[in-house]
Parts: structure tokens; sequence; C-alpha cells
């Protein structure tokens, strides 16, 4: 018996060394590659690729689900310097995904390019390549999108392209390409060429585009730009070659005074158009020269238009402009699979307009979901608004929305956060409430009221951070009803100034007088919250009775009258047994909600009653809750109340 419990265990020994290996599969080919690439290629101190550990876990690399190959590599803005050296990224086998834009490389495209069959987008915009389009670039049948706008690529735009069955997106603008643009036969939706030196009639095929798609090419006409026609010097006829005559020829012929008359005049004429075109060339040439943009903001916009996407995007992309002045920031910990760059041609719609700017859903070119949050009213200089952003990209907490970057210029300040397809709170709870609707049950309401607490407990006691705006647009959800706190701490970019009726319904009544938001401040609008959740109405619905009344006097009023019942959101009246709950969560909230701020509790105390109340009455997440612990408890947080 004891030879066959060895057998056994040494079976299930092997099977478990067999299951960690492959749990820790490493791309090892293509980690080499990697490792060349970087070793050869000056780059940015924030991209360290430590050797000893999966290249899957790499800065701006991601795998295959089983980690044997890398798909993407994604390294924009990380100062790499100099020529893609062959044998390396060419190696990549199965890349969907490359984007080197944004750095400092030059050279020409390597040939091995040519085994990247499998690549769906490639993104080498905004660098110093040059010599003619890349041949390896036109053997990649599988290519849906090519950007090597930005550059110092030259020659001819090969017919080839239209090979490219797949291809929905070429962006050659700002590089150097001359001749005729081919007839691409290609199912294309986005393409630029603007600032070249092309020639001749505008394909029918791409005469859909915008004018902003071929502008900056002096010789170029057709639909969308002014007709050809005879006089222009793209179709001007070849002039006749001149035979040498001989002496004896040449004596015998004398020009006649009408010749000498009329060569007078056309050398005149010449000289003319010369100066014309040179006083047309000139801003042309100095814009280019002053910002080299990889798609100019007009472009973007027409390009938004044909492809039919919401026109959000030009706000967003107006939000970008000065893009090449100032940079986007990652706080730590905020990845680099995206710049600025992706902002602007970003599918963007407005998820909606708060006090503090309008939050627009960006969704990138590569496939990334972010939100972009437009500022309005920043008072701060560019240091203290760089200051506080650092502190709040510091606060990580899974009830609190992450900040990943930011960006600021003199005209315009952009926040960008992680996307919560849920939506927020406010949607949910007072989004129609017809027939069809899915009403929000007392559960989750709770888990709402939960990961709330827990979200502004773990702001106030370890990022030391006043939200300042809490409200129920500002509680976004994941699948699960999981909350995250979002918008917190931006009250100081606005200064002194700050209008009270940025918290209008939700403020406390010492931030009327004196605008200052503070830990207890917030404490009064997270007990506004809950009498939200509680009651199904919004603190400034028309519906509260007397006009002015805010939410806490009127749940006061009817709770004096002892109609307590009447308080509750009808559609809470459908769960059995909950009651003895509600009103224990009622009397947190009027706790919260007290005019005197000493006589409310802190956030931590908040958070131990709300805590109370799910473990005293035996309400548990739903097994499915994957942010909770087995047993069904809330696990530690990451701070000490």
């Amino acid at each position: 018996m004891a030879a066959v419990s060895v057998s056994e265990s040494l079976v299930i020994l092997v099977t478990v060394l067999l299951l960690s290996q492959g749990a820790n599969s490493e791309p090892t080919q293509d980690k080499q590659a990697l490792q060349s690439f970087i070793s050869q290629v000056p780059h940015a101190n924030r991209l360290k690729w430590n050797a000893s550990t999966s290249a899957c876990d790499w800065i701006g690399v991601t795998c295959d689900t089983e980690r044997s190959h890398v798909y993407t590599l994604r390294l924009p803005g990380s100062g790499l310097v100099g020529q893609i050296p062959p044998n390396t990224i060419g190696r990549l086998s199965q890349l969907r995904v490359l984007s080197l834009r944004s750095n400092v490389l030059s050279g020409q495209i390597p040939a091995d390019f040519s085994n990247l069959t499998m690549l769906r987008g490639l993104y080498l915009q905004n660098n110093e390549f040059s010599g003619e389009f890349p041949p390896s670039v036109t053997q990649l049948s599988r290519l849906i999108r090519i950007d090597l706008s930005g550059n110092k690529f030259s020659g001819a735009i090969p017919f080839s392209l239209s090979n490219l069955t797949y291809l929905t997106g070429l962006f050659l603008e700002n590089n150097n390409f001359s001749g005729n643009i081919p007839s691409i036969r290609a199912n294309l939706d986005a393409f630029n060429v603007s600032n070249n030196h092309l020639n001749g009639s505008i394909p029918t095929s791409l005469s859909k585009f915008p004018e902003s798609s071929f502008a900056g090419n002096l010789q170029l006409c057709g639909n969308p730009l002014p007709p050809c026609n005879a006089s222009s010097p793209s179709l001007a006829p070849s002039p006749t070659p001149i035979v040498p005559s001989s002496p004896a020829e040449r004596k015998h012929k004398k020009l006649s005074t009408a010749a000498i008359v009329g060569i007078s005049f056309g050398a005149a004429a010449i000289l003319l158009i010369l100066l014309f075109c040179l006083i047309l060339c000139l801003p042309m040439w100095r814009q280019r020269k002053e910002s080299k943009s990889p798609q100019p903001v007009a472009a973007a916009r027409s390009v938004a238009a044909d492809a039919g996407t919401s026109s959000s995007k030009d706000d967003l992309a107006s939000a970008a402009a000065e893009g090449e002045r100032s940079k986007l920031v990652f706080v730590e910990g905020g990845g680099y699979s995206y710049d600025l760059e992706d902002l602007l041609r970003a599918s963007a719609e407005v998820l909606g307009k708060g006090s503090v700017g309008t939050s627009y859903k960006a969704v990138l070119e590569e496939g990334t979901t972010v939100v972009v949050k437009r500022l309005k009213d920043v008072v701060t200089a560019k240091r203290e608004f760089e200051m506080q952003a650092d502190v709040l990209g510091r606060c990580k907490h899974e009830n609190v929305v992450p900040l990943r970057a930011y960006y600021y210029s003199k005209d315009e300040k952009l926040l960008v956060y992680d996307y919560f397809p849920s939506g927020s709170l406010s949607a949910l709870l007072h989004g129609s409430r017809g027939s069809g609707r899915t009403p929000l049950d007392w559960g989750n309401r709770m888990r709402v009221a939960l990961g709330a607490a827990t979200g502004l407990a773990y702001l106030h006691v370890s990022g030391k951070v006043v939200h300042g705006n809490i409200k129920s647009s500002n509680i976004l959800l994941r699948q699960d009803n999981a909350a995250g706190v979002s918008d917190f701490g931006l009250n100081p970019l606005f200064g002194t100034s700050t209008p009270p009726n940025r918290i209008a319904g939700y403020r406390a009544p010492e931030v009327v007088e004196t605008r200052k938001v503070t830990f207890k401040s917030d404490v009064y609008s997270f007990g506004v919250l809950l009498l939200e959740l509680l009651t199904g109405k919004a603190p400034n619905q028309a519906s509260l009775g007397d006009e002015g009344i805010d939410l806490p006097r009127w749940v006061q009023s009817v709770v004096r009258e002892e109609w307590t019942a009447e308080v509750f959101d009808i559609e809470l009246s459908r769960y059995d047994h909950v009651e003895e709950e509600m009103v224990q969560l009622l009397q947190i909230a009027m706790t919260c909600v007290s005019t005197v701020p000493d006589q409310r509790p802190s956030m931590p105390e908040v958070l131990r009653m709300i805590e109370d109340v799910r473990v005293s009455d035996g309400i548990r997440p739903s097994s499915d809750d994957p942010s909770k612990g087995s047993d069904g408890q809330t696990p530690p947080s990451s701070f000490t109340p």
C-alpha cells in the first residue's frame, strides 16, 4: 500500500508540475526577438523589460491566452531612437498589432516585416522613417489599418496596395510621396494623403473622401478638389524635345520681331506663375514646419463624418489639437498602450455633461475603451495641476475608478479614466420606469452602498483626498453592480471660485457659505446618496413637495409624521423581510446629513455601520460576485479605518 501511495503521489506531483509549466508558459522565441530589438535600439528609461519575468508581462507587450506568442506590441512615445534592426520584430510571426508611433525611429522598414503575415494594424506615424513605400508592407494581406503619416517617405504610392483586400484605413499624410495616386480598390473608410507632392487627377474610387484628405498637394485636381482642365500643370502636355541645329542652320534662322515679343511675354507669364505659386506655398511650408501633425484636426473631423461617427469626436479632436506641444502624461501604473494621438483619432460619444466638464466615451482604433473628461473653468497653473493629478493617480482601490492619464495645455485640460460599461448609479436608479425596466433590487442597492462607502473611506484614510462632488452620477457600476467612486479630488483644480452648484442637491449647508469642501461635507453628500438609494428620488426632484425643499428635509418631514413606510422607493415594496434593514440604513443616512458637521460620523465609521447592517441581517452577496470572498463576506480593505 505504501508503494502504491508513493506512486500515486509521484503521479500527482508530475501532473502538478506539468500544469504549472503550462500555466507559466513563455513565448521563448518571441522574447528573444524582443530582447534583441530593445538591446539594439536606445529607448526611454521607463521601458524596463526584466529578462527574469515573462515577456507577456512587459510594458507594451500582450500575448495570446495561452501565453505562447506575442500578439500585440505597443510602444508609442517610448523614446525609441534609430533604425529597426532586421531579424528582431520581423520574427514575431503571430503579431496582430504593431504600434511604434511618436518615437524617433529612422531609416527604412526592414524587409523581414513581410514575415508578419498575421498583422492587422501597423502604426508607425510620427517618426523619421525614409525611403520608398516599404514593399514588405504591401505583402501583408491581412492588414486592416496602415498609418505611416508624419515621416519622410518618398517615391510613388504603390498600386499593389489594392492587394490588401481587408484594408479600411490608409494614412500617408505629411510625407514626401510624389507621382499619381493609384486607384486603390480596397474598401477604405478612412484615407489621407495630404501634405505630400502628389499630382494628377484623383481616382474616382477615392473621390468620396473630403478635401482635407488631399490638401497640401498643389498639383492634384478632380473631385473633391477643383476640376482638372487643360491649363492644369499636372495635365500639360510633355514638351517636344529640342534637337540642336547645326551652325549653318542657325546662321539662316533668325528670329522675327513677333517671335521675340512672344518669348518676352511668355517669360513674363512664367515668372508671374512662379511668383504666385511661391506665395501660395510659403504658408503651407511654414505651417508644416511648425506643426507636423499625424492628422490635422480638420481631417480627423472629416473622416469622422465620412465614417458616420459621432460629432463628439470633433470636440475631442479639438481638445487634443495642441498635442505636439503638450503630451498625454500617464500616472504611475497607467500603462503606455495609447497616446494623445489615439484620443484625437478616437470614435467618441458624449456620456454626460457635468458641473466640472464633459465626459466622452472614446473607443481607440486599437480596441481600448476609455473615458476622457474635458474639464472646464480650471484656474490652477500647470505645476499645481500635475501635482494634484499625481496625487489622484496614486489612489488605487477596487472601489475607486482609477485615473490613468492627464493632459494639460493652455486651452485644454483632459483626464483619462477606465471605462465602466454598466454606467452610473443615477442612470440605473432614475432611468425609465416603464414596462421592461429591470428595477434595482435591495441586495444590489446594499452592494452599491457598501462599495461606495468603501471607496470613499479609502480616499479619506489612505489617499487623504476629499472627494468634493459625491453624487449618483459619479458612482459607476461594473457588470456585477460593484460600485466605483469617480471624479474625486477635482475641487483644488478650480480654486476658491468653485460655484456651489457644482454639487447642487448634495452639498452640505456649510459648503453653501464657505464654498470649501471637507471630509465632513463628503459624509453629508454620501448621506444624501443613501437617501437617494432608499427613496428612489433624485435630490432635486420636483415631486419632493414644497419648492426649494431638499431630500434630507423631505425625509425628515415624512418620518416626523410617522409615515416612515412612505419614504421608501415603491420598487422595494416587492421584497419581503427587508424592512428592518431599510430602516437601519435610513438611520445611518440621517446621521450623515446632520446640519452640524461635528455630529456627523467619519466615513470609516459609516462603512462599519453599513457592514454591521449587512452581517447582522443576513444579507450576503450573490455567489457570482468576484469582488467578495468565497464565504460571502467582504474581504478586508487595503486600509484600516
